[in-house]
């Protein structure tokens, strides 16, 4: 406090010959440039703190300045009782040299009157001298001396007092000027945008809030280790816990959030009028039954410092957690502050990330405001917010496949006054998987929703001016977009490959296992990060959520002991709103020759109608277990097979078709059906199954056919 004091003290007499303003700006300045040497962002923290503390650093230094200008009386300001501020009166007259005075000393009237220039200059004391009562010995020399301004010699003073002084009185008034507090005193209008703006990447940028908050309060030690909270690593803990119910699950999570469906964020969640309950994550099936995203409430996972703790076992889940490395050898996991977790078994259940366009990575923070690549809830939340913003009107979704056509739907249909467009480079939309025919077909249909389809269309670049973001497209047009969705697909998180000493598919991407789903002793992959080998269809990696039920499912057998290789042939589902819907499994690729079957749909085939009698629970569930194979009679109606590697005029004869309202789509290879896809038809999936386990030959599809009974609904 004292040294504080002695600081203040010197702050007069720097300034004793500056006018205020001038010593303010100078001040200021300085105190920017220190500022700006060493944290740029040290202002925009500093403007956190609470006005109080501005207020009173203020006054000080206002106090120290204004009576160093305004020099008459001598004050004494016992600064809230912690440290005082004596005042010490220079004359503005340089050579006018004073004796110190301690308060209370009794001193004669006239040298209360302080000398001008022109008086009779007077020869300077010595310091000795200058004290009360003081006397100087004949060889008495003078203090540290320099020379001032006018060639007579003045006193030095402390230079660590004096850059303390600078810096401490510029940094409090630049931080004063640049504050909300500041502007709004003298009538600015703060940028409110900028404020929403700034909220919004601090929102993106914001450390992950992790929970516990300390790695020392997970378990060293634990039987089970899931790394991921998707819903492979859901699937896995609940097989873990049907075989041992007393184990002790510690799940891994990078998200903030516990394990969740995804489905739901590009189909029904869009659907919801009331916002408060979409605010929940809460959704209504095509049924009308009411859901939460979770599959779990909170109140079901074990606090995880209590884990080891509980005879009955749990699952605890640690939020906001990454695993850096894994010691397969040693059966050690690696959190990124370098905390150690020993396990007995682990799997390892990343899942996939969004891509994105090189050009948006590199952007500025304001168009990176704009531009969401669409995967997790944390995405939804934040895109629904941005769609409610009456200031958007144009929203632009950048893909053609499950992702961007769903949310492309969806969308227009619930949000009419927006215009939606969607960007792909294909011909028409899910032209990846869907014969061409059929992909026609079914952007006709997203059209008559609202969707304004751009085909064989990239883009190139994008232009930012007047906070308005416009996307350059490859043929050279512009497109006002106030919202971008990218949904050009994932990739599978693989990065404790390199780390760990695990392999990766250098195609398909994805840890390679074996067919069990092991990676190493002990260390079983499941999810969109497992690349399996099929033992029909060869080496694949699946993105799809059934599969991540399934191959979570076996992992978690397969960790308690069961040893069971990884047969399954997963399915997957699209619902291009509640009228059009597919389901399809094994091989679906539009490059591959396809035969399709179709009839007139009735209004029990659609999928809002299909869920009346089932749930998303068993759609992607109960469709996957082996069931009786439906006994059909024959049918006389006339079909329309079409195989497109057959003749060339198979597609004009699909073409003749008004609508291709329901249907089956074979997919061949070498003449052997490696998939099937079964259009806006329901409650086929087992018979699906097992037409592609029989190696059906081309030659026996129109018998084939007659299993799925499409003219009998």
């Amino acid at each position: 406090m004292l040294s504080c004091g002695r600081v203040i003290e010197q702050l007069s007499k720097v300034t004793r010959h500056a006018h205020v303003n001038h010593s303010y700006r100078a001040l200021k300045y300085v105190g920017r440039y220190f500022i700006m040497y060493f944290d740029r962002n040290f202002v925009n923290r500093y403007q956190l703190v609470r006005k109080i503390p501005y207020i009173l650093f203020l006054f000080l230094v206002l106090y120290c300045s204004l009576y160093t200008a305004n020099p008459s009386t001598n004050i004494t300001f016992n600064f809230l009782g912690i440290f005082s501020v004596n005042r010490l009166w220079y004359s503005n007259n340089p050579s006018n040299k004073k004796p110190y005075k301690p308060p209370g000393t009794t001193i004669k009237p006239e040298e209360c009157v302080p000398e001008f220039k022109y008086s009779t200059p007077k020869r300077p004391l010595p310091a000795c001298e200058a004290q009360r009562g003081g006397t100087c010995p004949p060889t008495c020399r003078p203090d540290y001396t320099q020379e001032d301004g006018n060639g007579k010699n003045g006193k030095f003073p402390n230079w660590k007092h004096l850059l303390a002084t600078l810096i401490i009185a510029g940094v409090t008034i630049y931080a004063i000027s640049t504050t909300e507090w500041f502007t709004d005193k003298f009538g600015s209008q703060p940028d409110t945008k900028k404020k929403k703006d700034t909220v919004k990447r601090d929102k993106r940028s914001k450390d992950v809030v992790k929970s516990p908050a300390v790695s020392k309060l997970i378990p060293q030690e634990v039987p089970y280790l899931l790394i991921g909270g998707g819903t492979a690593a859901f699937s896995a803990f609940r097989s873990i816990k049907s075989r041992d119910p007393k184990a002790k699950v510690l799940v891994i999570s990078e998200e903030e959030s516990f394990p969740y469906m995804r489905p739901p964020l590009s189909k029904e969640l869009w659907y919801n009028t009331d916002r408060a309950t979409s605010a929940k994550l809460n959704f209504k099936q095509w049924n009308g039954t009411q859901r939460s995203l979770f599959y779990e409430p909170r109140e079901f996972y074990t606090n995880v410092d209590k884990l080891m703790e509980l005879d009955k076992g749990g699952v605890g889940v640690a939020t906001g957690w990454k695993v850096t490395k894994i010691d397969a050898t040693n059966k050690i996991a690696v959190l990124d502050d370098g905390y150690e977790i020993k396990y007995d078994k682990c799997l390892i259940a990343t899942g996939a990330s969004p891509k994105n366009l090189p050009i948006f990575e590199s952007a500025q923070d304001e168009v990176k405001n704009k531009i969401i690549a669409y995967r997790t809830e944390q995405d939804f939340l934040e895109l629904e917010e941005n769609i409610h913003n009456p200031n958007c009107k144009n929203i632009v979704i950048i893909g053609g496949g499950f992702l961007g056509s769903e949310l492309a739907c969806s969308l227009a249909r619930n949000y009419q006054d927006k215009k939606i467009f969607q960007i792909y480079k294909e011909n028409y939309i899910m032209a990846q998987v869907l014969p061409e025919y059929l992909s026609e077909w079914t952007t006709k249909k997203a059209m008559a929703e609202g969707v304004n389809c751009i085909s064989n269309i990239e883009v190139a670049d994008f232009s930012y001016r007047n906070e308005k973001l416009s996307l350059i497209l490859s043929d050279g047009n512009t497109i006002d977009a106030d919202q971008v969705i990218v949904g050009i697909g994932v990739e599978a998180n693989t990065d404790l490959a390199t780390s760990s000493e695990l392999e990766v598919h250098p195609i398909v991407g994805g840890f390679l296992v074996n067919a069990e789903l092991e990676a190493r002793s002990n260390l079983w992959v499941a999810g969109d990060a497992a690349c399996f080998y099929d033992v029909r269809l060869g080496r694949r990696r699946v993105e799809h959520h059934d599969h991540a039920v399934i191959s979570g499912r076996l992992a978690g057998e397969n960790m308690t002991g069961a040893g069971k290789p990884y047969l399954h042939q997963s399915m997957f589902w699209s619902d291009l709103g509640p009228e059009v819907g597919y389901e399809a499994i094994g091989i679906i690729d539009s490059s591959l020759p396809t035969v399709g079957v179709f009839a007139k749909a009735t209004e029990a085939d659609t999928p809002k109608a299909s869920l009346i009698e089932s749930t998303d629970q068993e759609r992607a569930i109960t469709q996957t277990e082996t069931e009786n194979t439906e006994k059909t009679n024959s049918q006389n109606d006339t079909q329309s097979l079409n195989s497109e590697n057959e003749n060339e005029n198979i597609e004009k004869e699909s073409k003749k078709h008004s609508d291709f309202e329901k249907g089956v789509i074979f997919y061949l290879r070498d003449d052997v059906v490696v998939g099937i896809l079964l259009w806006n038809i329901f409650h086929r999936m087992s018979i699906a199954r097992q037409v592609l386990a029989r190696g059906t030959k081309y030659d026996d599809l129109n018998e084939v056919a007659k299993l799925f009974s499409i003219h009998d609904d």
